[in-house]
């Protein structure tokens, strides 16, 4: 496993690199990035004047990736995983992300439920995925800690998980801070699960040039404001 720690690396940046990863690398990789920049990222499919509020200034992105839309600022956790997979769909994928993470994370008695990680019913961690003939992306965004009036600029999408029930933000998310004596413990917890995984590497910056340089499809973009007019 190919091991990429990320540290304040803007969202823009680690979504280029996990797309050149997918398309253009080879074996298994799980990234960790922490301290990103506050942005909105948003589905594939996504549209703005439907997610976001008019008066929202924070950049926006479209993933390659469906999935929803989801606020992300310095305190959000990001763990990447993509590899190899023989017939992949998206119930193998959620059950072996889920798999690694319950055994990273042995002190957090957390379920996966309709595609969110969830405690007590509430929220602390969403997914999105990619599949590509037998390789496959899984990114997750897990809540350290969130900021309700960033929050407060995405509106109650009208699809959503059924467990939801129309639930505004602040009651339908939590937070992991308090179940961890620090957000250092908490990455070293999930860190050093996986480096003792068979093989770790963990590549040079010149490697994930190499990726990124390599010709692949690139779906990645920002979202302009005048499509919230």
């Amino acid at each position: 496993m190919h091991l990429v720690r990320l540290n304040s690396v803007p969202i823009f940046q680690q979504l280029e690199l996990e797309e050149a990863i997918l398309r253009a690398g080879t074996g298994e990789w799980l990234i960790v990035n922490t301290g990103a920049p506050p942005a909105i990222v948003m589905g594939i499919s996504g549209k703005p004047e439907e997610l976001v509020e008019p008066h929202s200034t924070l950049p926006m992105i479209k993933r390659f990736s469906g999935g929803g839309c989801v606020v992300i600022d310095e305190e959000t956790v990001f763990v990447t995983m993509i590899g190899d997979m023989e017939s992949p769909n998206p119930c193998k994928i959620h059950c072996h992300a889920e798999t690694h993470l319950k055994k990273a994370l042995f002190n957090l008695p957390f379920a996966l439920k309709q595609n969110d990680y969830i405690l007590d019913d509430k929220k602390f961690g969403g997914n999105a995925q990619y599949i590509t003939k037998n390789r496959f992306l899984h990114h997750t965004s897990l809540l350290w800690d969130y900021n309700p009036e960033r929050m407060s600029l995405l509106k109650n999408p009208k699809k959503q998980p059924e467990y939801r029930q129309n639930r505004p933000h602040h009651d339908f998310l939590t937070s992991l801070h308090p179940h961890f004596p620090s957000k250092e413990d908490f990455i070293l917890q999930l860190l050093s699960y996986f480096l003792k995984q068979p093989d770790p590497i963990v590549p040079a910056p010149e490697d994930l040039g190499k990726i990124l340089s390599q010709p692949h499809r690139r779906s990645l973009k920002y979202v302009s404001l005048p499509e919230l007019a």
